[in-house]
């Protein structure tokens, strides 16, 4: 089975160039996804399972720090970064490589040549280098979303992302469920992720983020299915393998 490679990169000049190099350097690895933000990169690994990401450290929406943050060991991943003052120490210390932009296709070859003979072995956890990337690289600004306009009815609600429940995909709109009541937002799932706490808010499925503090109780349903049960909602929210760590301890 070939290689799945996921590319995210908000600048086209460089994600052309970086899908043309991989295309000739890698010619047995299947592209599946190039994304222009951080918001469609974590979509699509969701979606498609890559083995490698090339993430660029800053994009909008979720930056490459925080979708790698939510990838964790389930990949092999590639950061693409402008910061070499700060990037080099870093990544010379940590468990995975690094390309500085604009790429060089030796310095590509040397990347991929490593990767291949890490794709055997299991995905390095990323937690410590992240934790020093963020403290070394600038600070990107990033506003929580703490009010959602919905419809219900005829009536438009100004909502309080505190009182809400969970999260849930609903085509090209996200259901947003409160006790009680709930509503629909004219946004995807996926484009909301970047506004929300991380600490309040946990994605436990593709399709679904739950408000860590309605959580009434997570329960094994088998050997490696869970359902979450929240306060307030009759509803038992499956928690996918991807995100089944998160209950673990």
């Amino acid at each position: 089975m070939s290689t799945k490679i996921l590319i995210a990169e908000d600048e086209p000049l460089m994600r052309e160039r970086l899908c043309g190099m991989l295309r000739e350097a890698w010619p047995e690895a299947r592209l599946v996804l190039v994304a222009e933000n951080g918001n469609d990169a974590w979509d699509g690994f969701l979606e498609y399972e890559p083995d490698v990401v090339f993430l660029d450290i800053r994009m909008p929406g979720l930056s490459g720090l925080e979708v790698a943050e939510r990838i964790g060991s389930a990949a092999h991943i590639v950061f693409v970064t402008a910061y070499d003052q700060y990037a080099v120490d870093a990544f010379d210390a940590g468990a995975v490589d690094y390309l500085l932009k604009p790429v060089q296709a030796d310095r590509l070859a040397r990347a991929l040549a490593r990767l291949r003979g890490k794709l055997s072995a299991p995905s390095p956890d990323l937690g410590e280098l992240l934790q020093r990337l963020k403290a070394m690289l600038p600070a990107q600004a990033s506003e929580r979303l703490k009010w959602i306009k919905a419809t219900v009815g005829r009536q438009i609600r100004l909502i309080d992302v505190q009182d809400v429940l969970f999260f849930q995909a609903d085509a090209k709109y996200t259901r947003v469920v409160l006790n009680g009541s709930e509503a629909l937002v004219r946004i995807a799932l996926k484009d909301l992720l970047g506004g929300l706490d991380p600490e309040r808010f946990w994605q436990i499925h593709r399709g679904t983020v739950v408000n860590v503090k309605a959580v009434a109780s997570v329960e094994r349903v088998d050997a490696e299915r869970l359902e979450v049960q929240v306060h307030g909602c009759a509803e038992r929210l499956p928690v996918s393998r991807t995100f089944a760590h998160l209950f673990r301890d």
